[in-house]
């Protein structure tokens, strides 16, 4: 297995990390990232068959769990009872219980009013130069899980603080501060939520929240610490990933021209997917092996740890014809953007339509936006997404 380096805070990968991709495929399908010390898959057949191999998994086998250091505490209390890294059967029943709540009818319901926010949205914007992240990017995901879950839209700003803190856990700029700032908003948002859903037991009503305690006291043994825990991994999760792919698309739009066909209803739902394939806003997602393996010339041992590169996959010639062209009218082929196997994205379908719905309306209502300034990427690794995106109507 060839071994190749990659500082994932360095500026000119952070702007632009595909090139690197390109390198490191140029090696092998898997290579050793030294920064990280971990193996990386980067084809797409490594990263689709890794994602869906039942041999690994996103739970740490016991030997390979640490002890918790005590400044961490709260932000592992609830990654110990989230969904995202557990494995069956608690996986499975968790994910059951949500996706009681994502069918894709009641998904497919919200599109009115994810064009009413949209439009309300729009009409707030100032005069000349803006930052369109925080007036339209951020706002629209934040409050469309808000109102799913039940939460008030009054909540959303600090719904929003608690989320990056904690989120930055993940990041490759992770510190001590960063590590202190994640529990302290851990501790507050599970506080927050557990104050919620005792409201919510005494006021029922039809969101997501309600759904779950009601699953609880069904007997479905969803525990208070499990139900806390959903619902924080789907506030964090349920606007990250779309505030960075509306911010990257709209970007993407802009520099390329934001031909009005690729937006038309019947090629908007091509056009998402190409900017999820293109610029996808989650990079890196990993497994732990749970018994030894060799995948594609790396040798795991159980407890080992492999990554998936889940934008370099949705770069690979070898499926994507000049995959580093912006191509709305490309044949369909099936990108990784929101991972595979049992841990595929829950919110896929929700982020796929609120994407769909916010690009149709931002470019029918703002026919002559521009890019103000060229945007830059945040030090965000291993998430993708703008700082900012000064635009002017």
């Amino acid at each position: 297995m060839h071994e190749i380096s990659q500082s994932p805070t360095d500026p000119e990968f952070v702007q632009n990390p595909y090139p690197f991709y390109e390198r490191a495929r140029a090696l092998g399908e898997v290579v050793y990232w030294r920064d990280y010390e971990l193996p990386v898959a980067l084809s797409h057949r490594a990263v689709d068959m890794i994602l869906r191999d039942r041999r690994l998994g996103r739970e740490p086998p016991a030997e390979a769990r640490g002890p918790v250091p005590e400044h961490l505490a709260p932000f592992f209390e609830i990654e110990a009872h989230s969904m995202l890294e557990l494995e069956p059967p608690r996986h499975t029943r968790l994910r059951g219980l949500v996706l009681r709540a994502f069918t894709s009818r009641r998904i497919a319901g919200l599109a009115p009013e994810i064009a009413e926010l949209c439009h309300a949205l729009i009409d707030g914007f100032p005069e000349g130069e803006f930052d369109l992240l925080p007036r339209y990017a951020t706002r629209v995901p934040v409050i469309v899980i808000c109102r799913l879950l039940g939460v008030p839209d009054s909540m959303a700003d600090q719904l929003l603080s608690w989320s990056h803190d904690m989120v930055a856990m993940y990041q490759a700029r992770r510190d001590r501060a960063v590590e202190e700032a994640a529990a302290r908003a851990a501790g507050a948002f599970a506080a927050f939520m557990r104050s919620y859903v005792e409201e919510r037991r005494a006021r029922p009503a039809d969101d997501l929240i309600t759904h779950l305690i009601a699953a609880e006291e069904e007997g479905e043994r969803l525990t208070i610490d499990e139900l806390v825990a959903t619902c924080i991994l789907l506030l964090n999760a349920g606007h990250e990933a779309t505030v960075h792919t509306l911010g990257n698309g709209v970007k993407l739009l802009l520099e390329e021209g934001a031909d009005p066909a690729w937006l038309a209803p019947g090629t908007i739902e091509a056009t998402v997917e190409e900017i999820l394939r293109f610029d996808p806003p989650l990079h890196l997602f990993t497994r732990f092996a749970y018994k030894e393996v060799e995948l594609f010339g790396a040798k795991l041992k159980r407890g080992d740890r492999i990554g998936c590169l889940l934008a370099a996959a949705n770069r690979d010639a070898a499926v994507f014809e000049t995959p580093g062209r912006f191509d709305p009218a490309r044949p369909a082929r099936a990108n990784l953007a929101f991972g595979a196997g049992r841990h595929f994205c829950v919110g896929a379908p929700l982020a796929r339509l609120e994407l769909k719905v916010a690009l149709s309306v931002l470019f029918d209502r703002c026919p002559g936006l521009t890019l103000a300034a060229t945007p830059r990427y945040a030090d965000l690794y291993h998430f993708h997404g703008l700082e900012r995106l000064m635009v002017r109507l």
